[in-house]
């Protein structure tokens, strides 16, 4: 797996290159072509925002329909519960067996073992490619760090 490095402010992450990405910092890998499986997990910003993660679950049932937007579950962790949102369409084929041990390791494994949630379907249209993504957290932490300096009013 060739990684892209990036390197901006105080966050650091190596993204996978042959993944899709969403805006909403989600990234997507399409497991067996032949059949259109596609896991999809956190990025490393999202896992950062987030922090340690000890929950996770899902509403939708093996082999519903998903569609982009979607909100298809939650996930709580130290820092934050955040609601997951779908980034595919297709059936919904389950929850990653391993969160169920050990929901860590979407933080430690984030492009492997700590995947979310398989659908046999397509990523969201807009799903972006690793140089794509980087430019959009160019922008959102250049945009994040401008919102620190400012003065309140």
């Amino acid at each position: 797996m060739e990684l892209i490095r990036y390197k901006h402010a105080r966050f650091s992450a190596r993204f996978p290159s042959g993944f899709r990405y969403s805006r909403s910092h989600y990234w997507m890998h399409l497991m067996d072509g032949e059949t259109g499986l596609w896991h999809v997990g956190f990025t490393k910003f999202a896992t950062r925002m987030l922090g340690e993660l000890v929950e996770a679950r899902f509403t939708v049932p093996v082999e519903g329909t998903v569609e982009p937007g979607d909100q298809i579950g939650w996930v709580e962790g130290f820092k934050a519960a955040s609601d997951v949102y779908c980034v595919m369409r297709g059936r919904f084929q389950g929850i990653n067996p391993a969160l169920e041990a050990d929901a860590c390791v979407i933080r430690s494994s984030p492009y492997e073992e700590g995947y979310l949630y398989s659908v046999l379907g397509e990523p969201e249209a807009e799903s972006l490619d690793v140089h794509g993504y980087i430019e959009h957290l160019d922008q959102l932490i250049n945009r994040m760090q401008s919102e620190e300096h400012q003065p309140e009013s």
